[in-house]
């Protein structure tokens, strides 16, 4: 028998492995799902026939004038949330990262903490607090997008600044320049590929989730969904979708355009 070291398995490794398909087995024991009731001939009529109402959308242009305000609104949502989290996360990762010297440990593990804080409650979360305080519509989902995606990008950011290059940091400091104008004229310009586009990134999933956020109350498209599909008028709902489909394509082609002229 070959010994494990010698096989490049590491007996923690394995043990890892094992406890996973241990977990997963575990997971599908205790959550009781019935895939017999799921692909049961009943259930499945059921479903083709929702799927081909959803095929035929309302192509009215009265309609359709009412998408544009909505799909403008979920735009304008995911953008400013995530400008306004751009700048908030940059804000915390100064202090969360290990790029201030003699930087009291109470003030980095606070930032960490306050960035684990706010990425850790979704979105849907944070509109529901926001709505008792801001009230229906597209302000409360602007600020759900703002505060988690903060949490996301000052993470990134932090350990974004932990791991940019030190050599020209070190040439400049031994020359008597200071902290403030090495880190705004050298850390940040050689990090801003990598700012930009993680900002990208989640502009991207920020306005998927915009959508989602409507669907509580906050402005949008996802609103407009609510209402459509409550009242069970497929045809609309049909349309929003579509419309939601779009805008997410073009953000993504928007934003892959922006990376490639980055790069």
């Amino acid at each position: 028998m070959i010994p494990a070291s010698q096989t490049g398995i590491r007996p923690k490794a394995i043990l890892f492995i094992l406890l996973c398909l241990t977990l997963i087995v575990a997971s599908f024991l205790s959550l009781n799902l019935q895939f017999a009731a799921f692909f049961d001939p009943g259930t499945l009529r059921k479903m083709g026939l929702f799927i081909a109402e959803l095929l035929v959308p309302n192509w009215t242009s009265a309609f359709w004038l009412k998408l544009l305000p909505a799909a403008l609104e979920t735009l304008a949502m995911s953008a400013l949330g995530t400008l306004i989290a751009f700048v908030f996360g940059l804000a915390l990762a100064i202090p969360a990262s290990k790029q201030v010297p003699g930087q009291i440990s109470v003030v980095r593990s606070s930032a960490r903490w306050t960035l684990s804080a706010l990425r850790s409650v979704p979105e849907l979360m944070w509109a529901a607090l926001l709505l008792i305080s801001a009230g229906l519509g597209p302000m409360s989902g602007t600020l759900a997008l703002a505060l988690h995606t903060t949490g996301v990008l000052g993470r990134m950011f932090a350990e974004a600044l932990e791991n940019a290059p030190k050599e020209n940091e070190f040439a400049l400091s031994v020359r008597g320049i200071s902290r403030s104008k090495i880190f705004f004229f050298v850390q940040i310009p050689q990090i801003a590929p990598q700012l930009i586009s993680y900002s990208l990134y989640r502009w991207e999933n920020n306005i998927r989730a915009a959508t989602v956020l409507g669907i509580v109350g906050a402005g949008g498209l996802g609103q407009m969904l609510s209402y459509y599909l409550s009242l069970f008028k497929m045809p609309e709902t049909s349309s929003i979708l579509l419309v939601m489909i779009g805008l997410v394509l073009l953000v993504d082609m928007l934003s892959a355009k922006l990376r490639r002229v980055l790069a």
